[in-house]
């Protein structure tokens, strides 16, 4: 098992010390467990790529296949095994992300892990991760951390959304170009202004509506019908599911910045830690498919 954990943990992250920090073992026991796998099947899993080791095809193919293995297993054994895993943990969120996403589903991750005290704190910057009591932070940026563990996990779609009756208000949202005729609500003007840019509007030299600091008080400010907000559909899934958003355009613009778990090198993973991580990634690879 610890040989196969290695094999999918590298090919998840792409390389040993990657892996050496999730299994927490020194890069060389990784190295050492995929040696063993290699002796037992009789073929080659890696080969040199530069100063790191990449998959072989026939590595990546095997690596597949003890992926879904290993997947049936960890639901066996998670099932049962969750409800032990005891301690505490603390993680920094976005404002934003907390309170539009992760608040609506936190209940579950406490129903696979009812022994785990978790805190969960408001950073007050979008890519703060510099807090020394906490334990993971779910940062909004470029994925540039130096020294830190990183993780993937979303892309960013913004798209204008509104409230129903700013919608159908007179004169209504009929061409992207009508935006200009309501408040702009946003965080960031250069979102706006990318987006205008990709319509093919000449955007207004100054901002051209009202900035909030964070992500709750524009999409609070949406719904009451005070303006029009650039959002994406996972935080917002909530108000749109809800009809209290709605999106009147498909142009959508791609954030230079995403969501990811970021974590102190120098603080080794907890098990409540690693709990929270599979839980999330889990939670959100099963909303994206939705």
């Amino acid at each position: 098992m610890n040989t196969l954990e290695a094999l999918d943990t590298l090919a998840r992250l792409g390389s040993v010390w990657e892996a050496a920090e999730e299994l927490g073992i020194s890069r060389s026991g990784v190295s050492h467990r995929l040696a063993m796998l290699e002796e037992i099947l009789g073929f080659e899993l890696t080969s040199r790529a530069g100063t790191g080791v990449a998959l072989t095809v026939r590595g990546k193919r095997y690596a597949d296949e003890v992926r879904k293995s290993l997947a049936l297993l960890a639901n066996a054994r998670e099932e049962h095994a969750n409800r032990y895993i005891e301690g505490a943990l603390r993680v920094s969120s976005t404002a934003g992300f907390s309170s539009m996403w992760l608040c609506k589903h936190i209940a579950t991750f406490h129903a696979e892990h009812p022994n785990i005290w978790l805190q969960i704190v408001s950073a007050s910057e979008l890519d703060e991760v510099t807090d020394p009591q906490v334990d993971l932070f779910i940062a909004f940026g470029d994925g540039k951390w130096p020294k830190h563990w990183v993780r993937h996990l979303y892309d960013v779609e913004f798209t204008p959304m509104c409230s129903p009756a700013l919608l159908n208000s007179p004169g209504g949202l009929h061409r992207p170009s009508d935006v200009l005729r309501f408040p702009l609500l946003m965080r960031r003007w250069d979102d706006w202004q990318h987006w205008l840019g990709v319509c093919g509007i000449e955007a207004p030299k100054r901002s051209a509506g009202i900035g909030f600091s964070d992500m709750i008080l524009v999409q609070t400010a949406a719904i009451a019908g005070q303006g029009i907000m650039l959002g994406d559909e996972t935080t917002c899934a909530g108000a749109l599911a809800g009809g209290q958003l709605v999106s009147p355009f498909s142009v959508t613009i791609n954030s230079q910045r995403g969501y990811y778990l970021v974590r102190h090198r120098h603080k080794r993973a907890s098990q409540p830690t690693l709990a929270f991580i599979r839980w999330l990634t889990a939670l959100l690879a099963r909303t994206a498919r939705q």
